[in-house]
C-alpha cells in the first residue's frame, strides 16, 4: 500500500470517527433537552405514554373540541393545570379578551400574559415565538376555540425554557451542518497540505532516484524544509554529490591510471633503449676495446639505475596512495632535528658545489611528532628537485625553521628558474612536469613532490608551495607543533 493511500485512508478515518462522535454526541444532547438519559425505545415509548405537544393537540382538538364546556370547567381546568404542572408546563385560559383560568405558576405575571397574542379566528392551534419576561424565556403554544355559550376562547400552554437551552434547540442544526462543514473543509485542506508536503517531494526523490539509475547525476535535488522529509532531501542531496564526486575522482583515477601507462612507458622506453642499444654494441663487437666495453657497461648500469628509481618511486607513490605504508611516530625536538639535517645537507651540497643557508628561529621547547626517515624522504625530494633544476652558476639553498601559532614550519627555498604562476597549483600532482622539454634533459619521474605530498597528509601536516619565474622556489612543510615545557634549553 502507497503512502498516498495510507494517508488518504488516515484522513478518512479522521472525518469519519469525529462524525460518528458528532451524532453521539447529538443524541446525548437529545437526551439531555429531554431530561433522561434512556435508551431510544424506551424514550420514544415514554413519548408515546407521556403528554407531548402532539398528545396535547389530540386531547385539545379531539376532547375539548367536543366539550366546549370544558374550557369553562374550572375542576377540570384545575386537574388539566395539575397534570401540567407535574411536567413544567402553565395553563393559562382566556375568554372573550379577559383571563379566566391561571395557573400557580404564572400568577402575578400579568406582563407576560399580557403578551400573548389575542383569539385569532380559523387558527386553532399554533406555536408562538419565545417570549422573554424578567431575564427568563417562556415558549408557548396558542389553542383557540369557541366555548359553549359562543364566545372565543384562548388556551395557552407555557413553558419556561433556559436561554441557553433554547438557543442549542434553534441553533442546533444549523451548528451541526456547519461543523460538519468546517470539518470536511479542514480535511480536505490538510490533505491537500499534506500531498503538497509529503507525497509530492516524495514523489521528486523517486523521480531523483530514477536519474541516478539511469546514470544521471548533473541535477540536484531541491527539496527544502526542516521536517524529516527536509531533512530526507537534504541528505538524498548529500548522497548524489557525493556520489558524483566519487565517479569524478573515479574517471580522474581512470585518467591518472592511463596517464601513468603513458608516462611508464615513456620514462622506461628511453632507459630501456638506451641499454638494448649498448648491448647490441657489444655483442656486435663495436666495443672492440676493453675501455669501450667498460664504458657500454657502465652506462647500462647507469640506465638500469634509473629504471630501478623510477620503479621504487612508483612502488612507493602507489603504496602512500592506498594507505599500504605504516608510520612510525615519535616526538622529536624540531630545532636538534633541523640542525642535524641541515648539517648533513651543508656536506652533500658542498660536494655539488651548492651553498646552504640555515636559519633556524624555533626554541628547543618545540617538538613535532613524525615519522624521522620519511619526513627527510620529504625533504630529500625537495633538495633534489632545486639541485636538479637549478640554473645559477652558484646554487644557493635556504633552510628556515620557525613556529607559526601552534605549527612548526620548515621552508626550503631555492634560487632556481622558478615555476610559472599557471603551474604552481599542479606540482604536487602525481606525474606532472612544468616543463616536459627541461625534463626530458634532466630526467625525473614527476613522483618527486607527489610523494612528499602524501608523506606529509601522512604526518597529519601539510605542503605548499611558492614561485615565481626567474625568483627561485620556496617550499613550506607545516606540521602540528607541541610546546613542551620541560625541555632544556
Amino acid at each position: 500500500m502507497s503512502i498516498r493511500v495510507k494517508l488518504l485512508l488516515s484522513y478518512a478515518a479522521m472525518l469519519v470517527v469525529p462524525l460518528l462522535l458528532m451524532l453521539m454526541t447529538a443524541l446525548l444532547l437529545v437526551f439531555v433537552f429531554r431530561g433522561e438519559l434512556v435508551p431510544l425505545k424506551t424514550m420514544f415509548k415514554a413519548q408515546l405514554e407521556s403528554l407531548d405537544e402532539d398528545n396535547y393537540d389530540s386531547l385539545l382538538k379531539h376532547t375539548i373540541a367536543r366539550n366546549r364546556e370544558l374550557l369553562t370547567d374550572q375542576g377540570y381546568l384545575d386537574d388539566l393545570a395539575g397534570s401540567l404542572s407535574s411536567e413544567g408546563q402553565a395553563l393559562f385560559v382566556r375568554v372573550d379578551g379577559q383571563p379566566f383560568y391561571v395557573s400557580a405558576a404564572i400568577r402575578g405575571k400579568d406582563a407576560l400574559l399580557g403578551s400573548l397574542p389575542a383569539y385569532t379566528a380559523g387558527q386553532e392551534a399554533r406555536g408562538l415565538p419565545a417570549i422573554a419576561y424578567e431575564g427568563e424565556l417562556y415558549t408557548a403554544r396558542q389553542y383557540n376555540y369557541l366555548t359553549a355559550e359562543g364566545d372565543r376562547g384562548s388556551l395557552f400552554l407555557l413553558r419556561r425554557t433556559d436561554p441557553l437551552l433554547f438557543a442549542a434547540r434553534k441553533l442546533f442544526p444549523l451548528l451541526f451542518v456547519s461543523l460538519l462543514f468546517i470539518l470536511v473543509a479542514t480535511h480536505l485542506l490538510l490533505t491537500s497540505l499534506m500531498s503538497r508536503r509529503i507525497i509530492r517531494p516524495l514523489l521528486r526523490l523517486e523521480r531523483a532516484a530514477g536519474e541516478i539509475t539511469e546514470g544521471n547525476l548533473d541535477f540536484s535535488v531541491d527539496i527544502a524544509g526542516k521536517d524529516e522529509i527536509g531533512r530526507l532531501g537534504i541528505a538524498f542531496e548529500n548522497m548524489r554529490s557525493r556520489l558524483q564526486q566519487s565517479i569524478r575522482l573515479q574517471r580522474q583515477y581512470e585518467d591518472n591510471r592511463k596517464e601513468l601507462i603513458t608516462s611508464i612507458s615513456h620514462d622506461l622506453r628511453t632507459p630501456l633503449t638506451s641499454i638494448q642499444g649498448y648491448v647490441d654494441g657489444i655483442l656486435e663487437g663495436v666495443a672492440n676495446s676493453p675501455e669501450k666495453t667498460e664504458l657500454y657497461l657502465q652506462t647500462i648500469s647507469l640506465k638500469t639505475a634509473e629504471m630501478s628509481h623510477l620503479i621504487e618511486e612508483l612502488f612507493l607513490y602507489s603504496k602512500l596512495d592506498l594507505k599500504g605504508i605504516p608510520f612510525h611516530f615519535e616526538e622529536v625536538p624540531l630545532a636538534a632535528f633541523a640542525a642535524d639535517w641541515a648539517d648533513e645537507l651543508a656536506i652533500e651540497l658542498e660536494k655539488r658545489g651548492a651553498r646552504l643557508e640555515a636559519e633556524i628561529e624555533a626554541g628547543p621547547e618545540w617538538r613535532v611528532r613524525i615519522d624521522r626517515e620519511k619526513f627527510k624522504r620529504v625533504l630529500g625530494n625537495i633538495v633534489q628537485n632545486s639541485v636538479k633544476y637549478g640554473d645559477k652558476p652558484e646554487l644557493a639553498i635556504a633552510v628556515r625553521v620557525h613556529a607559526d601559532g601552534d605549527r612548526a614550519v620548515l621552508e626550503v627555498g631555492d634560487n632556481g628558474p622558478g615555476i610559472p604562476s599557471e603551474a604552481l597549483p599542479c606540482i604536487f600532482d602525481r606525474f606532472f612536469r612544468a616543463e616536459e622539454s627541461r625534463n626530458a634533459v634532466t630526467g625525473g619521474t614527476g613522483l618527486g613532490l607527489a610523494i612528499a605530498k602524501q608523506i606529509m597528509e601522512g604526518l597529519g601536516g601539510s605542503i605548499e608551495a611558492d614561485s615565481a619565474p626567474g625568483q627561485g622556489t620556496c617550499i613550506k612543510l607545516m606540521l602540528p607543533a607541541a610546546y613542551a615545557k620541560g625541555a632544556e634549553k
